[in-house]
Parts: structure tokens; C-alpha cells; sequence
């Protein structure tokens, strides 16, 4: 362990750090301990002049480059209501960004109250704008979600999963210099056999290997905070095409676009063009509105504080931190609500 020294709204505090072993989310759970500034809505600064830290929870801490700095952190404004939406404060992730998939969130969880959210009338949200419906595509939480909404979207079959699975494993293969074990936070062998299992989580490391394989910006809406993630292709592969996923804090799902709303899925756009990273992106001003309605029926979960029961050992736990050092100790990866 390292001391850190933080300076935060409420004055100075010494965190203790280790950094061989964090990750990157365990020094925003240090944070939080001493500020209350949950996870998500963290804006971390380190270094003279302060440069603004891209937090991307799963990676190793390594990831920020940082040593002995002071760090300052702040919280985000909290997002506007979805008639004056507030711009994004969506970071823009690179082909070293992700998620190591034995880590428990940016996944899914048994009974999240995100699955049964419905529009009034028992259909799934939606939002109108003027290129015509963005719709919530709720799919299983059956561990797969990530790859189910995927496969959604670029397949138009939600069971598919297991082939994109696949993609992912054959693409951490192709490339040992972007997917080292460094960056995947565990050998590259056992990342890919445990991606290739129904039980195990994608999560941002997921979502770069496949923009990039389909030529198409993946933009991942958090739910409780509005906040979208950007996961472009390479530049020179880049088709100039966007599709949406909404994430909860533990579970994915899809957005399609209908032309009305009774329109059947074949008459479903799934991809569409990325006009802008703002606000004037007709899309992303849609889905950060159904996010906004999503958000109003509690349909998301703080994977900081939420109660977590281990489906196999029965333990209780709190919080993803609890979670994650649970399933690294025992192997563990089937978690329910409590």
C-alpha cells in the first residue's frame, strides 16, 4: 500500500493504495468511501496542470498512469431533465480500454429491476424523435446480455450470443499486442476460455474488440447517470455508422429504430449514421431521453451499494468490490439480489 493524497469537495484525505493489485474502480470505491461521490459520477484530475483521468472501472489502476500524484476528484453535474438535456460527458475509448470479464459488473445480475421496465401499456420504453421511434430491446439476463444485445443489433438474432463470443476470443488471439495480459488484467488463455463461457461478463473490453470487428461506434447509455460511453472503430476502418446499447449498471440491452411503432423487427434499423458526438445527433439526444425515462422508473442499479447474494455459496455480499473479491477467491460467478 501507497499514501495518495486526494483533495475533494469536503477538504484533503490520505488515501491508502496499492497499486499492483487495484483496479481502477477500487481506488473509485477508496474515493467514494471518503467523499460519498458514488463511482459513476467521479471526475478524477491528477498532475500540474491537472489532466482529466479516463476512468474505465475494470482496468488495472496501472491504466492511469499514475504514482504518488495528488489527485483531485470531483462530481460531475448531475444530468438535466430530458427536455434540456445536458451534454455528454462520454469519454472517448481507445482500442486499450476494457473490462477483464471475471470481474462482476458491466455485466449482469439476477433480478435487476431494469429487465421488466415497460412503457404503460406493457410494451417496451420508447422515444419519439424525428427519425421516428427509439425503442428498448430488453433482452435475457441470462449472463450474456452484452453479447445477446450484440448480436441483436449486427446479427438480428438475440441468440446468437455464443457466436460473439467467439469473435471476441478469435480477436484476442489475432492481436497479443493490444490484448496483452497486462491490459486483459489475467493471461490471455484463460481470458478467452472464460470468455467463451455462458457464465462470464463482457464488458468494455468486449464492446472495443467488437466495434472494431464491425466497423461501427458502440455507444453504451448509463441509465442512472445519462452518461454515454463512445467505443469507436479505428479510424481507418471506420464505416461512420453508431448503434446504442443501454446499460443499467448490471445488465445490457439494445435500442432500434423503428419507423412506427407497431413496425415489425425486420422493419428495425439497428445501425445508423453518427452524425455528432453531441447533443444535436438526433439518436444520442433519443436515447438520453429513454435513458431519462428508464432513470424515473428506478430501472438501473448502484453497483457501488447494491446487495448482492452468491447463487452458489449463499454468502451475502455488498457492492461490486465485495462481489469481485468473492469470485476471484472462490471462483464464484453466479450472483443474485437480494
Amino acid at each position: 500500500m501507497a499514501p495518495v493524497r486526494l483533495r475533494h469537495p469536503k477538504g484533503t484525505t490520505t488515501l491508502q493504495v496499492d497499486f499492483d493489485a487495484f483496479t481502477v474502480l477500487d481506488l473509485q470505491q477508496e474515493i467514494f468511501a471518503a467523499t460519498e461521490i458514488p463511482p459513476s459520477q467521479q471526475e478524477l484530475k491528477a498532475g500540474y496542470p491537472p489532466r482529466t483521468l479516463t476512468l474505465i472501472p475494470e482496468l488495472p489502476l496501472e491504466s492511469l498512469g499514475i504514482k504518488g500524484e495528488q489527485l483531485t476528484v470531483n462530481a460531475k453535474p448531475a444530468p438535466k431533465s430530458s427536455t434540456n438535456a445536458a451534454p455528454s460527458a462520454a469519454s472517448t475509448l481507445g482500442p486499450m480500454t476494457g473490462s477483464t470479464a471475471s470481474q462482476v459488473p458491466r455485466s449482469e445480475v439476477d433480478a435487476s429491476p431494469a429487465r421488466s421496465a415497460s412503457s404503460s401499456s406493457g410494451g417496451p420504453d420508447y422515444v419519439q424523435f424525428d427519425g421516428g421511434y427509439l425503442v428498448h430491446q430488453i433482452v435475457p439476463d441470462d449472463n450474456s446480455c452484452l453479447f445477446s444485445s450484440v448480436a441483436l443489433i449486427f446479427e438480428q438474432n438475440k441468440n446468437k450470443a455464443l457466436s460473439i463470443r467467439k469473435i471476441v476470443a478469435d480477436e484476442i488471439r489475432k492481436d497479443m499486442v493490444t490484448w496483452s495480459d497486462a491490459v486483459l488484467g489475467r493471461p490471455r488463455d484463460d481470458y478467452i476460455a472464460t470468455i467463451l463461457k455462458p457464465s462470464s461478463w463482457g464488458g468494455a473490453i468486449e464492446l472495443a474488440i467488437l466495434a472494431k470487428y464491425y466497423s461501427t461506434e458502440i455507444a453504451s447509455i448509463d441509465v442512472e447517470t445519462g452518461r454515454i460511453d463512445h467505443f469507436p472503430p479505428p479510424p481507418e476502418t471506420d464505416s461512420g455508422n453508431r448503434c446504442i446499447l443501454i446499460y443499467s449498471g448490471i445488465h445490457y440491452d439494445a435500442a432500434t429504430v423503428a419507423p412506427i411503432l407497431d413496425a415489425p423487427p425486420d422493419f428495425h434499423q439497428t445501425v445508423l449514421p453518427a452524425l455528432s458526438q453531441g447533443d444535436d445527433d438526433p439518436v444520442l439526444a433519443a436515447a438520453k431521453k429513454l435513458a431519462d425515462k428508464l432513470r424515473a422508473k428506478k430501472a438501473y442499479t448502484n453497483t457501488a451499494t447494491f446487495d448482492l447474494k452468491c447463487q452458489i455459496c449463499g454468502q451475502g455480499l455488498r457492492g461490486e468490490k465485495e462481489a469481485r473479491a468473492h469470485a476471484s477467491q472462490t471462483g464464484h460467478v453466479e450472483f443474485g439480489e437480494y
